[in-house]
C-alpha cells in the first residue's frame, strides 16, 4: 500500500525533503535488533509505500513537489539528487502575483482553480504508478500565505477524486510570537476548510518543537533545518512499518489506525464571538492513544499508565481507544524509542487563542479587505469561526 506525498510551498517543501531522507536513511541501516529477513522485509515495506524504483535503480520519492516560486523547489531536488542515493520525480512551480505571498485567498482563491488542472494531473501521474494506493500525506504550514490557501484547495480537489483513499494532513502551527501579521486568518481559514475535507490533522507546533531543539538538544542557534529534522525524526518513527504477530510488516489503510473525528453534540452551534473555556483543563482527556514502541526490549515496556479510565472520555474504555504498536527493528540508530501520537484535548487552548485572536482583528475589519478582494466573503470568515468554535467546544467536553 503505497503513499503519495504532496509538499506544498517553503515549509512543505523543506520538510518533506527531510522526511523523505529520514526515511530512506533508516530503511538501509541495520543495527542487528532484528534478524536479516526482517529487516529486508522492514525494508522493502518501507520502500514500497514511500519510494518507486526507477530504471537505473535510483529510488524515487513518491512525491509531487508544489510552490510559487522556484527557489525552494530547486534547492530540494537538488538536494536529494546530490545525496545520489534517491531523488525526486514530480514538481511543478506556478509564478504569483507580487505581493500575495502572505494572502490564503489569493491561494484558495486564484491559484486553487488557476493550477488545479496542472495540479492534480501531477498527482494522478503519481498515483499510477502505485500498484495499490492507500493515500495522500499533505505537508503544509497553516500561517503562510498561497501555500496554505493552496493546501486546502488541493486538499479538497483530492477528496472529490479520490474519495476512497485517506487524506492526512500535516500541519506546522505558528509561532505564538507570530511570523506574518495575518497568520491568524490564515490559520482559521486552512484550519476549517481541512476539517471538511481531511480526514486526519497531524499538528507539531514551531514552540514546541524549538524548544525540543533547545532544552534537549542543546542547540545554541536554532534554525529551520534543525526544526525540521526534529519533525522529520517524529513523523519517521510514526510511518514506518511495524512487525505483526503474524511475522510480517504491516500497514492499515489509516496509517495510524486510531479514531480522528469529535463528532459535535447535537444541542448546537455556539453563539459567534470569542467563548470562554467552560473548564480549566488539568490534563488532556483522550479519545485515542497510539504508541509505537522500536528497539531493544520492547516486550517488556510497561504501558499500564495509558490503560487509566482517568485519560479517556467517561463513553470510551480503555481498551477500545488504546492501541500499541511494537517491533524490534530499531528506528534512525537509536537502540530504544517510542512515539505517541495522541486524539486529545491538546490542542484546545492554542485553538482557542487563535480563534480569538482572529475574531479580535475581524471585529475590527482589520486587513478583511486583504481577503475580499479575492473573492473571500466576509460570511466566509463567520463560518470559520463558527466551526472552529464548535471543536473548541466538542473537544473542551469530551
Amino acid at each position: 500500500m503505497s503513499i503519495v506525498t504532496v509538499q506544498l510551498g517553503q515549509c512543505g517543501n523543506q520538510i518533506g525533503f527531510e522526511v523523505f531522507d529520514t526515511l530512506f536513511s533508516d530503511s538501509h541501516d541495520f543495527q542487528g535488533l532484528c534478524s536479516k529477513k526482517e529487516n529486508e522485509a522492514y525494508q522493502a515495506s518501507c520502500q514500497e509505500r514511500f519510494f518507486r524504483e526507477e530504471e537505473n535503480g535510483v529510488p524515487v520519492a513518491r512525491a509531487v513537489l508544489i510552490d510559487m516560486e522556484p527557489k525552494v523547489i530547486n534547492q530540494t531536488l537538488t538536494k536529494a539528487s546530490q545525496s545520489g542515493r534517491w531523488k525526486y520525480g514530480q514538481h511543478a512551480c506556478f509564478c504569483q502575483k507580487q505581493g500575495s505571498g502572505n494572502n490564503w485567498a489569493y491561494g484558495y482563491s486564484v491559484h486553487g482553480p488557476r493550477h488545479e488542472e496542472s495540479i492534480m494531473n501531477l498527482i494522478q501521474k503519481e498515483v499510477e504508478k502505485c500498484d495499490s494506493l492507500s493515500g495522500f500525506f499533505i505537508i503544509m504550514s497553516i500561517a503562510g500565505g498561497t501555500g496554505s490557501g493552496l493546501g486546502a484547495f488541493i486538499t479538497q480537489d483530492l477528496q472529490d477524486q479520490y474519495s476512497n483513499s485517506l487524506r492526512m494532513n500535516q500541519i506546522i502551527w505558528p509561532y505564538g510570537t507570530g511570523e506574518v501579521i495575518v497568520q491568524n486568518y490564515n490559520s482559521i481559514m486552512t484550519l476549517s476548510h481541512l476539517y471538511r475535507s481531511s480526514d486526519a490533522l497531524l499538528v507539531h507546533e514551531n514552540d514546541a518543537v524549538h524548544k525540543i531543539c533547545a532544552k534537549l538538544m542543546n542547540i545554541k542557534q536554532i534554525s529551520f533545518s534543525d526544526i525540521n529534522q526534529v519533525l522529520a525524526h517524529q513523523l519517521g518513527s510514526v510511518f514506518q512499518p511495524t512487525y505483526s504477530e503474524e511475522g510480517a510488516f504491516h500497514y492499515r489503510r489509516n496509517p495510524l489506525g486510531i479514531d480522528w473525528q469529535v463528532r459535535p453534540p447535537i444541542s448546537g452551534l455556539p453563539a459567534i464571538g470569542k467563548m470562554s473555556l467552560k473548564k480549566e483543563l488539568h490534563f488532556n482527556t483522550s479519545i485515542a492513544n497510539l504508541v509505537i514502541l522500536r528497539g531493544k526490549e520492547v516486550q517488556n515496556a510497561d504501558l499500564e499508565g495509558f490503560k487509566d479510565p482517568a485519560l479517556y472520555t467517561s463513553w470510551l474504555q480503555p481498551d477500545i481507544a488504546f492501541n500499541v504498536w511494537k517491533t524490534q527493528r530499531a528506528f534512525n540508530r537509536y537502540e530504544k524509542s517510542a512515539a505517541l501520537v495522541s486524539n486529545s484535548q491538546f490542542l484546545v487552548k492554542p485553538l482557542d487563542m487563535i480563534v480569538g485572536k482572529a475574531w479580535n482583528m475581524f471585529a475590527s475589519k482589520a486587513y478583511v479587505h486583504q481577503y475580499t478582494k479575492f473573492g473571500i466573503e466576509e460570511e466566509d470568515f463567520l463560518d470559520s469561526f463558527t466551526l472552529l468554535e464548535q471543536v473548541v467546544s466538542s473537544y473542551s467536553n469530551i
